[in-house]
Formats: structure tokens, sequence, C-alpha cells
């Protein structure tokens, strides 16, 4: 990624959950394809079960940096 959208990333995992919905779903509702809204549909399922994972604490939330150090070893 570049500095950008590592800035503009860092900058939205700042903000509170449901604002991050919202980022979310204004980000999928611009993607143009066929099949928009049953991804629009299985992303806000998706949000939706991780919000309750998170509420009830069967999972945590970790650091950006942490997530990204994850990603780049696989």
């Amino acid at each position: 990624m570049n500095a950008r959208v590592d800035h503009l990333t860092d900058e939205a995992l700042a903000l509170a959950l449901d604002e991050r919905s919202v980022v979310v779903f204004a980000l999928l509702d611009s993607l143009d394809g066929d099949d928009e809204a049953a991804v629009t549909k299985a992303w806000a399922d998706e949000i939706r079960q991780r919000k309750t994972d998170l509420r009830s604490g069967a999972t945590k939330a970790v650091l950006w940096a942490e997530a990204r150090a994850r990603l780049s070893d696989l």
C-alpha cells in the first residue's frame, strides 16, 4: 500500500465502530458489479457478526499494525 492509503486506513480505524460501519457500506456501495446487492448484504452480515463477537467477548480487537504484520506473514 502507499502512504495515502495507510493514512486513510489508520484514520478510518480510529473511528467509532458505528462510524466505521458507515464508511464500509459507503465504500462497498461505490464499487460497480453485477452482484453489488449480494456483496453489500454479505458484508452487512459479516459486520453484524463481528460486532456481536466483539461485544460478547468471543473475539478481541487488535491494533492495525499487529493485523498488518500478521497479514504480511501469510
